[in-house]
């Protein structure tokens, strides 16, 4: 799916601003509003809300801010008649809607999705009527054992009779509503819908293969533009491979992006990409042919205020703090971030592990965090959502195939990678994700403390061991020493295990209450965080196909509250208003030290 962009021949108008919003009073899978036909007037006694946010934040009160079930998002929208008179195609595109939405145009549904971090969109031209339309769109933010993120929601009894609903959602807050932008964009009736590129190398030369999906009638010639839209190569038909002399690179911290700029008929589009490529090999992760070592973080998108929610001005801010501490990289844990993030950074040559939002896949696992309970089975034996996971497979790499910082693929997050079961659910995965992205990419599966190399099913499959593990933290709390010699253990077990498969910590951390101190480093001081860190560091640099490290987590962020989390979880190197602690000093250092290329020769 192409991100709407202006051009000569297309049109982006923006919905976001004040809509009305109105939650459903049912907590189940149909709400009232469906059965009262709440889609066919406008919303009665409406709340105002913002649009792209998350709702839990903007108004006060716990059954507010803890609403599980449909909420309603309402606007009164008007297309120009400049447009709407015209033969263009009108296509309403909703960013992210989470986790399940309907949507409705005066009254009537017009496009119905599940998964709540990739856009959607339809024509609406049959829809429209001259003057105001009534736009409506009904979401739920219910997840269970179909869906992903995955958990079980259960009624607790409590001592006033009233019946608690736990969504035992994993330990991030279950922000939703409607995250990110609403748009309405045209295109010309014969249209560019889909771009692929692969970009390659030949000596001083870059090479791209592309192909063009359109729809209609016309010739097809492409042009690509350097960072100064000048023209230096162009081809004609809907695929090819075009030479680009003397190219630039895009390189992690040195990016360089080139434009492919399509002509269909009347259509333009362009797409920017750079030139780079990815492989694995002899134990290292190759990008552009030099051995590449990740320092960074696993992150969310997560702020005070709006959630979830797109924001902007913050992406710009983390961007910022990770080329002070020196970071390259970051994971998208544990859902697939906005365009507008994977946009930024292509231009800043940020790299990143692309992740879909399959976490908690596993269900003796999932909420233990929170205090949920729950018998133990066989996960792979129960789970539905296969469905719902490859859409989200086939979704993601549609969306980000093209972004030069994305250089590899995540199955799961923390799935039963330990149950029996396990590698044929993944394996199915694996082969669909290769299938589909023209570039190739490494795929990895993100497995937890549970996963160890004596019982993982799925490390024979990964290009890429990616481990989740707290030694010291959750296991042997504060005691460091006991710490490093089980994680040097199971770094030797894991190099028995795959012999010279690349290896590399997606997640390790420590919850740390800034401005808490000691004399003596004990759990939760600034002092331990960095012992903790530079006991791993220590640890990591006497593997030689150890690839890199991503620290758990960039900033505290939001959970659901539990005895475990104070106000969340506090595991970030920055607070959750982008204020250092003492570790992220220590980080600063040690990664500045740390070249890109060449650490692990």
């Amino acid at each position: 799916m192409l991100y709407p962009i202006m051009t000569e021949s297309r049109q982006v108008i923006s919905l976001n601003g004040i809509w009305n919003f109105k939650l459903d009073q049912n907590q189940n899978d149909e709400g009232k509003g469906f059965s009262e036909k709440w889609f066919e007037n406008s919303l009665t006694e409406p709340m105002s809300i913002a649009v792209p946010a998350s709702f839990n934040d903007l108004h006060e009160g716990k059954d507010f801010r803890d609403h599980i079930g449909w909420m309603w998002y309402e606007k009164d929208i008007t297309v120009p008649n400049s447009l709407r008179e015209t033969s263009e195609r009108i296509l309403l595109r909703i960013d992210a809607a989470t986790h399940k939405a309907k949507v409705y145009l005066n009254g009537k549904l017009i496009m119905e999705h599940i998964g709540g971090f990739i856009p959607f969109e339809t024509e609406i031209n049959q829809y429209l009527q001259k003057g105001s339309n009534r736009l409506t769109i009904a979401i739920c933010n219910i997840t269970d054992w179909t869906t992903l993120p995955a958990s079980g929601m259960t009624l607790m009894d409590t001592p006033s009779g009233k019946k608690r609903v736990y969504n035992g959602m994993p330990d991030f807050y279950n922000y939703a509503g409607l995250n990110r932008s609403v748009r309405i964009y045209t295109t010309p009736r014969d249209f560019v819908q889909d771009i692929s590129i692969v970009p390659s190398i030949k000596g001083k030369d870059g090479v791209i293969d592309y192909s063009i999906e359109t729809v209609g009638s016309g010739s097809i010639t492409v042009e690509v533009l350097d960072k100064n839209k000048k023209s230096v190569a162009k081809a004609a038909g809907a695929k090819g491979t075009i030479t680009i002399p003397n190219a630039k690179l895009w390189n992690p911290g040195d990016a360089y992006l080139y434009t492919l700029r399509v002509n269909f008929g009347t259509d333009i589009y362009d797409e920017e990409f750079g030139i780079r490529t990815i492989e694995v090999k002899d134990g290292k992760f190759l990008i552009n042919n030099k051995p590449f070592y990740f320092k960074g973080f696993g992150k969310h998108e997560d702020a005070h205020i709006n959630g979830r929610g797109l924001n902007e001005a913050m992406y710009i801010k983390d961007f910022s703090l990770m080329k002070w501490i020196n970071a390259n990289s970051f994971r998208t844990s544990h859902y697939p971030y906005s365009e507008e993030i994977m946009r930024l950074a292509d231009r800043e040559g940020i790299v990143v592990i692309d992740e879909c939002a399959a976490v908690a896949v596993h269900m003796n696992f999932g909420f233990s965090l929170m205090g949920g309970k729950h018998e133990k089975v066989n996960t792979w034996e129960k789970i539905q959502t296969m469905p719902q996971h490859r859409q989200a497979m086939e979704e993601l790499v549609k969306r980000d195939k093209n972004h030069p910082c994305v250089v590899m693929w995540s199955l799961s997050n923390e799935s039963a990678t330990e149950e029996v079961g396990a590698k044929e659910y993944h394996q199915e995965l694996y082969d669909l994700t290769r299938t589909l992205d023209p570039q190739k990419r490494p795929i990895t599966i993100v497995t937890h403390m549970m996963s160890t190399p004596d019982v993982c099913q799925i490390a024979d499959i990964t290009d890429v061991l990616a481990l989740n593990r707290y030694y010291s933290w959750y296991i042997f709390n504060g005691e460091i020493e006991d710490g490093r010699i089980a994680l040097t253990k199971e770094l030797e077990a894991w190099g028995k295990r795959c012999p010279g498969k690349p290896i590399m910590f997606t997640e390790y951390g420590a919850d740390t209450i800034a401005g808490m101190h000691d004399t003596t480093s004990v759990a939760f001081t600034e002092e331990y965080q960095k012992e903790y860190l530079e006991m791993h560091h220590e640890v990591f640099d006497t593997f030689p196909t150890f690839i890199g490290e991503q620290i758990w987590n960039f900033a505290d962020f939001a959970t659901t509250q539990g005895v475990m989390r104070a106000q969340g979880n506090k595991k970030g190197v920055f607070t959750r208003d982008r204020k250092p602690k003492f570790a992220a000093h220590y980080l600063k250092d040690r990664w500045g030290s740390i070249p890109n290329f060449n650490y692990k020769k």
